[in-house]
């Protein structure tokens, strides 16, 4: 199977939230024993779902200074499948045109993974210094569980590491932590039972809307237009006191919003309705972010830290909405924990109940180590420039720095506007080009 085959393979298997990715790590582990790796699959279960990290070795067993390559396997929800128009309105149809492969996980980072594999595959043989180790990991949606996974497990000893997300080919040396944020807003005892009675009654009527909007990556949300924002201020011009019947939004908490649905009855006079609640953690939320601007970095693309509610759900006895607040390095720790108190303070005071259900600090590299600056001149040689720019998204980056593991982000395809959006795409020329610089990069730092 040839590089561009295993590309379509891979792209079709699903690995999104709602699926797993252990069919996709039981191929690559196939196509990396059939290459002549040592391959070790650490199979888990997350949420009811089967999933599994792959580690891809010269021999058995970590060794000490180990060069890691590493790429979550994992993708996104692909929304809307009709919006991908380039792959016949199937998001697993890896589809060519003019050298473009269009699909899900192209860029965002599945064949990262296979750009890894196939350079390591020319190291097999030679003698070398220091060891590598490719590495596929579930997880990257759900706090980055396979990353933790691999760490807590010992199942790692490098010292250096390259970490797969797309940045069009330049290396990064620092990026933005996250924090995955939800809040729940619980129905009082009243409006459940006038949800109950609605339902029930044959003569009874609601009036809903849609918003739509315009979908793009959380951590550059100024590129999207989030149709949860256009509810909220709806649901600000509504009079005190209506009942939600439905109020339905997103695809999950790291996405710019393109789709929402908001059902509900002009009855009046229920006290510290849900819709009531959201409005007031709305407004507070919008005051937050006006404090944002003071903690600019121009070296990000969008320079200032960031809150996304990117999906909201209705449940039986509540609405539930999740988000993702992006930090640059220039917010500090004590910074960081005052907007969530505050965030948790608000909703207390109207019965909500705020969770910080993940969080990832900033990761900063220093940018004059040789790792780095190697890093730096592989990339200008391959391409003839090197960029400033400053990474926007959350990496697995964030939980290797924490063991002393000195990390550059690195890979094919653009992240604004591409990842986390309809018709993904990546060049095939920058594939190969990516490969290229893996290769250069194990031949320096590991023979």
């Amino acid at each position: 199977m040839n590089f561009v085959d295993s590309c379509r393979k891979l792209i079709a298997l699903d690995t999104t939230p709602s699926n797993g990715n252990r069919a996709a790590v039981d191929f690559l582990a196939t196509l990396a024993r059939e290459m002549g790796f040592q391959v070790e699959v650490e199979g888990e279960s997350l949420n009811g779902l089967e999933q599994a990290n792959i580690i891809v070795r010269m021999s058995e067993g970590p060794r000490a200074g180990e060069l890691m390559l590493q790429t979550h396997l994992d993708t996104v929800d692909p929304g809307t499948y009709s919006h991908w128009t380039k792959t016949e309105a199937n998001p697993f149809n890896a589809s060519i045109y003019d050298r473009t492969l269009y699909g899900l996980g192209s860029a965002d980072t599945k064949l990262d993974f296979l750009c890894k594999l196939y350079a390591a595959k020319e190291m097999l043989g030679r003698p070398m210094k220091r060891p590598l180790v490719v590495v596929g990991t579930y997880g990257a949606e759900f706090g980055m569980a396979g990353a933790i996974k691999l760490v807590r497990r010992k199942k790692i000893l490098a010292t250096h590491a390259l970490i797969g997300e797309p940045t069009n080919l330049q290396p990064m040396s620092s990026g933005k932590g996250m924090a995955v944020v939800q809040v729940r807003f619980p129905f009082s005892d009243e409006e459940k039972v006038y949800r109950s009675a609605h339902d029930a009654e044959e003569s009874s009527s609601s009036q809903s809307k849609m918003f739509s909007g315009k979908a793009a990556h959380s951590t550059v949300p100024h590129l999207g237009e989030s149709a949860l924002v256009k509810m909220f201020r709806f649901l600000e011009q509504l009079p005190s006191g209506i009942a939600v019947m439905e109020a339905d939004g997103g695809i999950n908490f790291n996405s710019v919003p393109a789709s929402a649905f908001l059902e509900f009855d002009l009855v009046g006079g229920l006290k510290l309705s849900v819709a009531e609640k959201i409005t007031r953690i709305w407004k507070e939320v919008s005051a937050l972010e006006k404090e944002f601007v003071k903690y600019k970095d121009d070296q990000f693309i969008y320079p200032y830290p960031s809150l996304n509610i990117g999906q909201v759900r209705t449940l039986e006895d509540a609405v539930v909405a999740t988000g993702s607040c992006r930090i640059p390095p220039t917010v500090g720790q004590e910074v960081y924990e005052s907007w969530m108190k505050r965030l948790d303070e608000a909703c207390r005071e109207v019965g909500a109940e705020f969770a910080v259900l993940d969080y990832k600090p900033p990761f900063s590299s220093n940018e004059r180590s040789p790792f780095v600056v190697g890093c730096q001149d592989l990339a200008e040689n391959l391409r003839g420039g090197v960029n400033k720019t400053k990474l926007a998204a959350a990496t697995e980056a964030s939980v290797f720095q924490r063991l002393g593991i000195e990390c550059v982000v690195f890979g094919a395809g653009e992240s604004v506007g591409n990842s986390h959006a309809p018709n993904e795409s990546v060049s095939l020329d920058d594939l190969e080009l990516a490969k290229t610089f893996y290769l250069r990069a194990m031949e320096r730092f590991c023979l």
